[in-house]
């Protein structure tokens, strides 16, 4: 009785679909709700998605990004978490690889990934 109580709680996680189709290699927006003290607030992580887990519905996506002082920050969000508010899609990449782990020893110029055109309407 008790397990079948968790599974409708989590179930009902993130009801409403916010989350796009993703892929590794597109660079995405994701607005994550944050709890300070009492106080809640919206904080946008944009980067890379470099892995996704577990299939659609209770899977994982880890998304890195550099930060100050070329400091690589990796945070993997629930894909129905309820702290995750939306996620855009932001551009999309051309990408050979289910897990993109060798995006970890570039920086800057070198770790830029081919833009994927193929969904784009370019006056055909």
């Amino acid at each position: 009785m008790v397990e079948n109580q968790v599974v409708d709680k989590l179930s009902g996680w993130n009801a409403e679909p916010t989350i796009p189709e993703l892929r590794p290699g597109d660079t995405v927006r994701v607005h994550v709700r944050i709890v300070e003290g009492g106080r809640e607030r919206v904080q946008v992580f944009q980067g890379v998605v470099m892995r996704m887990r577990h299939g659609k519905e209770y899977g994982t996506f880890t998304v890195r990004r550099i930060a100050a002082h070329g400091i690589g920050v990796e945070r993997t969000f629930l894909l129905a978490s309820p702290r995750i508010e939306r996620v855009e899609v932001v551009r999309r990449a051309k990408v050979r690889r289910a897990q993109l782990y060798f995006l970890r020893k570039y920086r800057g110029k070198a770790a830029r990934l081919k833009e994927d055109r193929s969904g784009l309407n370019s006056g055909k």
